[in-house]
């Protein structure tokens, strides 16, 4: 199985230009469109500029907690692929994902065994489950074991806290993608220096 990756929490286009120009960039690129409590956090305008730089082989993901209407009308036209959302029912997912077209990727956060069981109920609406920590922005880490045995028909991403130091073939046993965010910063910045080892080792899963 290759291995897909997913950036995520990109807020400045020096970073965002040097991603999607790599050789062996990402599938995936995230950014946090409406959680204002994360460093990684880019406003509308902000946003809007960002993602004028073309995406070339990546997908976009607006990562969103609990969004409302407003929000969600906001972005709407904005370039787009996936919606990565937090904090929301099923019912709800269902409604965005009919009304805006897009691909969704769930984020079930997990604390303990109980909670990862709670995927089931996204079926009908999720494209890509992600299995995170409780710790949002604060990049904290969950058992990753506790999904090792789970027969799922759609791809997992796998996320909290993973280093660019940390064995990435044991995440390739149980995830069909690596999504990383603060395993990428060095004093809260996204670091150039680290992305790049990040993406090669990848390369050579």
């Amino acid at each position: 199985m290759i291995i897909k990756s997913k950036i995520c929490g990109v807020s400045d286009s020096k970073t965002l230009n040097y991603i999607i120009n790599h050789t062996y960039s990402p599938q995936f690129i995230g950014f946090i469109v409406n959680y204002p409590k994360s460093k990684r956090y880019v406003n509308l305008e902000k946003l809007k500029e960002l993602l004028k730089i073309e995406k070339k082989k990546s997908l976009y993901v607006a990562v969103l907690v609990n969004p409302n209407k407003k929000i969600l009308e906001d972005i709407k036209d904005l370039p787009f692929d996936y919606y990565q959302l937090y904090d929301c029912d099923p019912v709800k997912i269902k409604l965005i994902k009919e009304k805006y077209k897009k691909k969704i990727i769930t984020a079930i956060t997990v604390e303990n065994a109980n909670d990862i069981e709670k995927y089931k109920l996204y079926s009908d609406s999720t494209d890509i489950y992600l299995f995170d920590s409780k710790g949002y922005e604060k990049s904290m880490p969950f058992d990753h074991g506790l999904i090792k045995n789970l027969n799922i028909n759609k791809e997992i991403m796998i996320a909290g806290n993973i280093q660019i130091d940390d064995d990435l073939e044991n995440y390739k046993k149980i995830a069909d993608i690596i999504d990383i965010s603060g395993g990428l910063e060095t004093a809260g910045l996204k670091d150039i220096s680290k992305i790049e080892i990040f993406l090669n080792k990848i390369k050579n899963l």
